[in-house]
């Protein structure tokens, strides 16, 4: 550490703020990657109708700032939550002036419009859980006629449509056309191509339904006076006073807008749902310098060094940087990806194809299955009052031998990769009168675990690629008996590092070593420490059981679909 001299510490930090979706932490770093400074605040969704998932814009931009000036000050200007992880800790010495370069990670696919002139939004985010566009995604899924579809749903039809129709008329065409190509050429890239299927989980129909509900956005973007952004084109802007409006290549990818293959903005996806290209920022490299912080903002103008999405920032963060390597983040949801290297994977069971990040002129690319609704169950059975402390949950599991027959179905949004079924509901299944509390927490439990092993069978079967690692991450990744059981289905060894905020170490190894605080990923790679490692003891009971899980899946699966 650099000695005060003249009664000025030298000392320089790393600034890293992580924006998830229930929560903002900002870390303040030093060169061992130790915490030197902390702060968080809760994001609070809004529902104004069911299926709606929404957050303020300004209310997120007021609570980032606030963040940041509570991690390197150790004060905010609003009242934490009462969650002792969220008071802000700062050592007296840190200072807004020593921080050397600020790293933005955030939640994917949640998205906003606004005016380019004013900076003031045309609406709130649209979150990725939000699910108002689940008809439009189901009609052109279907390969159906939109019209009827819509109609059926009490939906008029809105601008554009009679162009998007024409072109969904051909849908079937061209996936034809691209298994053709496929067995011709043998290229994967065209047999996904043609088993192609939206997701609301991605912005490209909540857009196209933003487009058509709010008429000042469709005037704004007739006019060339409309800004599309996700949660870091938002800050960026913000940060910069309007002087950027721009993301980085792993944002754009997880959009559903973005040719993972062209490295650009879908041309040929905009023109078939009439999105203007003119709306979106500029796509950048993830460690690049975005500019700086507007010195109104801080105090002193702090530069932008990387901007990341949020499971991206997580592999970084775990050091995944090889081929093979695979991630499992347990958060509100789980998402599991495996690096692929320099090509992007082409998937056909629901693995997107994501760049992981762009550093000059590499290119790393990540294959991701997810999983919804992980910590959403438990902060269900929490509410539920099914337990009163998180902590407690691994030892009621373990306190009962099995579940007693019951399983849990984590599908409050569905099922993602690989069943593909936004219908399927989330369930109890097996209830007897001797089912107690303790057996359906270890239900919900397990069925975080079961889950792990479906994305994980689907990693194997689609990427055929040598699992060389497996780190776990996120806050329900210290649930020791969901690490231990996940261990034990897959037959690996699994590592948890003793980091929690992946995302956020991630973006600021990113912003490090984008100014030189950090100067290779061999140095980063000595700064992670692990937590615990858990060895695969697998019983003949958990085949049993997962097998009996499974069958509880099938029956959850198209509930909404039926009369």
């Amino acid at each position: 550490m650099d000695s005060p001299r003249n009664g000025v510490n030298k000392e320089r930090f790393i600034l890293s703020v992580d924006v998830g979706t229930t929560s903002i932490k900002c870390h303040v770093y030093d060169k061992k990657a130790q915490i030197r400074g902390s702060s968080c605040a809760q994001v609070l969704p809004l529902y104004p109708e069911e299926g709606h998932v929404e957050l303020d814009p300004d209310a997120l931009w007021t609570s980032f700032v606030s963040v940041v000036k509570g991690a390197v000050k150790g004060q905010t200007e609003f009242e934490q939550a009462n969650d002792r992880a969220c008071r802000p800790r700062s050592d007296a010495a840190v200072q807004m002036h020593q921080m050397e370069a600020l790293g933005i990670s955030t939640q994917r696919a949640t998205f906003t419009t606004w005016d380019r002139r004013t900076g003031v939004p045309f609406h709130n985010f649209i979150s990725w859980q939000d699910r108002r566009a689940a008809a439009l995604v189901a009609s052109w899924n279907k390969s159906c006629t939109l019209k009827v579809c819509l109609r059926g749903r009490g939906v008029s039809a809105g601008p554009g449509d009679e162009k998007a129709l024409g072109w969904l008329s051909n849908l079937q065409v061209i996936r034809g056309l691209m298994k053709a190509l496929h067995f011709v050429t043998g290229q994967r890239r065209a047999l996904a191509a043609s088993q192609v299927v939206f997701s609301t989980q991605h912005v490209t129909f909540r857009l196209l339904w933003a487009l058509r509900n709010y008429k000042q956005v469709a005037r704004a973007a007739s006019d060339g006076n409309c800004c599309f952004g996700t949660v870091d084109t938002w800050l960026l802007f913000k940060l910069t006073k309007g002087g950027i409006h721009a993301t980085d290549y792993s944002n754009a990818s997880a959009t559903g807008i973005f040719d993972t293959y062209q490295m650009c903005w879908s041309q040929m996806l905009c023109s078939l749902l009439s999105l203007p290209l003119s709306i979106f920022p500029k796509v950048e490299n993830t460690c690049h310098l975005f500019g700086s912080t507007d010195p109104s903002v801080f105090g002193v103008a702090v530069p932008i060094l990387s901007s990341i999405a949020d499971q991206q920032a997580a592999m970084f963060g775990e050091c995944c940087y090889n081929v093979g390597d695979v991630k499992i983040t347990m958060g509100t949801g789980t998402f599991m990806d495996i690096n692929t290297g320099g090509t992007p994977h082409a998937s056909v069971k629901g693995l997107y194809p994501l760049v992981g990040w762009k550093m000059g002129p590499e290119v790393v690319y990540l294959a991701e299955g997810n999983a919804a609704d992980t910590g959403t169950a438990i902060d269900w059975a929490r509410a539920l009052d099914l337990f009163s402390d998180v902590e407690a949950t691994s030892s009621m599991a373990y306190s009962v031998s099995d579940s007693n027959g019951v399983c849990f179905v984590p599908s409050f949004s569905g099922l993602q990769a690989p069943l593909n079924d936004p219908g399927a509901c989330a369930s109890f299944m097996g209830l007897k009168p001797s089912t107690t509390k303790c057996h359906l927490v270890r239900a919900i439990l397990e069925s975080v675990a079961f889950r792990n092993k479906q994305l994980y069978e689907t990693v194997l079967a689609e990427t055929d690629i040598p699992i060389t690692k497996i780190r776990v991450d996120g806050g329900v990744s210290a649930n020791d008996f969901i690490a231990q059981l996940t261990a034990n289905l897959l037959g690996r060894k699994i590592e948890r590092c003793r980091h929690r905020e992946m995302s956020c170490l991630g973006a600021a190894f990113l912003a490090g070593l984008g100014t030189g605080y950090w100067r290779s990923r061999e140095e980063l790679k000595k700064l992670r420490q692990a937590d615990a490692v858990f060895c695969p003891k697998g019983q003949p009971s958990d085949a049993r059981h997962l097998e009996r899980w499974e069958g509880a899946l099938r029956r959850s699966m198209h509930w909404y679909e039926r009369p």
